[in-house]
This record gives C-alpha cells, structure tokens and sequence, in this order.
C-alpha cells in the first residue's frame, strides 16, 4: 500500500514541477529559469526536484514529449469528429489549460513547440482532405494549402491565449468554423 501513496505522491510532484516550469516559461526564457525557482514555485524542495529530474532542460524536455504526446493524441481523436465538433472540442482543450498553450506561444519560448503544434495541425488537415477529397497526401498543391490553412488557424489560437483568452470560446470558434469553411470551399474546388 505504501507504494502505491509513493507513486501518487512521486507523479504528484512531478506535476506541480511541470506545471511550475510552464508557468515560468511564459514569463521569461528557459536559460534563465532556475531549479530553486521552479521547486519555489511546485513549492517542493531542491532535494526533491534532483529525485526527478536532473537538472531544468531534463525537466523540459520530458514536459515537451509530454505535452506533444497529449496533443497528437488529442488531434488524431478530433481528427475522427466533424470539423465544427473538431474545433469546439480542441478550444475547450486550450481553455482548460491555459498555462500549457502560454508556454508554447510564449515570446520567450525557443519557438520549437510552437512550430511543433503547427505542425500536427497541419498534419490533420492534410489527412482530413484527402480523405474528403481522394486527393494523394503528397501532393504539392495540399501542401501549400495545408501550411496556409494550419499556420493561419494557429495563429488565430496564439493572439487568443496571449491576450489572455479575452475573447469568449464561441468568438473564436467562430472565426475558426468561418476561415475552415472558406477553406474547405477553396479546397474542394481545387481538388473536385
């Protein structure tokens, strides 16, 4: 029995650093974050963040493959819905984690789970149109459209979590149902 607490403490505590190192990234860059600021932060102690990790970019690194992972399954779950329930389900995801997607649009952030991102949702719309349009998923023009479509769509998610979420979710998805259905249209024409 006394395993089991451990573990739920241990996976406890690792949480609250990843949480603490997100929070921290959206507010300065990783190179200067340190462990005593990250274990303030969990409100852990020093002994306990070197229990875990090995030092803030070992740290990192396992919060980015975890998020990722989060993310690509998330994505490919969507990916099954229809494109309004898609969308409805992926800005409910970002306004539960607020503190997650303020990390990855961070000014401060390298800029390499940003891109990331983008890239799986580009990935997803690449697959969602050839299937509802026979077309090859190599196909150079799909290409194109894919990283206008998906870059556009990320951007319109970065201004609304770095300004906060201050717009309502249903203004957003708003914007987003109407630029995929300008999209879609395009798509179809140029495929069909």
């Amino acid at each position: 029995m006394a395993e089991n607490k451990t573990d739920r403490r241990s996976l406890k505590t690792q949480k609250a650093l990843k949480a603490a190192l997100a929070a921290l990234l959206a507010e300065k860059e990783l190179r200067h974050i340190t462990v005593q600021e990250v274990s303030d932060k969990a409100d852990v102690h020093r002994v306990t963040f070197y229990k875990h990790y090995y030092d803030i970019y070992d740290l990192y690194d396992q919060l980015e493959n975890e998020v990722l992972s989060q993310l690509g399954l998330l994505l490919l779950e969507f990916h099954e819905k229809p494109t309004k329930d898609f969308g409805k389900e992926l800005i409910d995801y970002i306004a539960e984690n607020p503190v997650i997607f303020k990390m990855i649009f961070s000014p401060h952030n390298t800029g390499g789970l940003r891109q990331k991102f983008s890239t799986m949702v580009e990935g997803v719309f690449r697959l969602l149109q050839t299937e509802k349009n026979a077309v090859d998923y190599k196909d150079s023009h799909l290409d194109y459209i894919s990283a206008f479509w998906s870059n556009g769509c990320v951007a319109v998610i970065e201004k609304w979590v770095l300004g906060d979420l201050a717009q309502p979710k249903a203004f957003i998805l708003k914007t987003l149902s109407e630029l995929d259905e300008h999209m879609e249209s395009y798509v179809s024409k140029q495929f069909n």
